[in-house]
């Protein structure tokens, strides 16, 4: 089954993008898990963007994420770290708050309560 395919799943990833001032939002709604964390990666790649990339992924509608979208966000941080950009995380629902907070992702990638907000931060 390819990565679209496991997304178009009840439950599982979908991400959307758009472009606010310049700012990459990747809107995510599903679950965040060992299964999709391919699809993950691919929503946050970094291609041919303006220097330096900036990142607001929308988790607004992700009910759940375990370690491997840790370390998708992580490695996508590091990512657009080394090409002077940023990644902001937005929106997170209280469960996928707590795990960014107990591994200590708020402390290296921003955590705001919209994206809105992510995006003048």
């Amino acid at each position: 089954m390819s990565p679209l395919e496991e997304a178009d799943r009840p439950g599982r990833l979908h991400a959307e993008h758009r472009i606010a001032g310049g700012i990459r939002v990747v809107t995510l709604r599903g679950e965040i898990d060992h299964d999709v964390r391919d699809v993950l990666s691919e929503a946050l790649r970094v291609e041919d963007e303006a220097v330096p990339p900036r990142i607001v992924a929308d988790l607004s509608g992700v009910t759940f994420m375990d370690s491997s979208g840790i370390n998708v966000f992580v490695a996508a941080h590091q990512q657009v770290s080394d090409a002077d950009g940023w990644v902001r995380i937005a929106g997170a629902q209280e469960s996928v708050l707590r795990v960014l907070q107990l591994v200590g992702v708020d402390t290296l990638i921003s955590c705001h309560p919209t994206t809105e907000q992510a995006l003048i931060a």
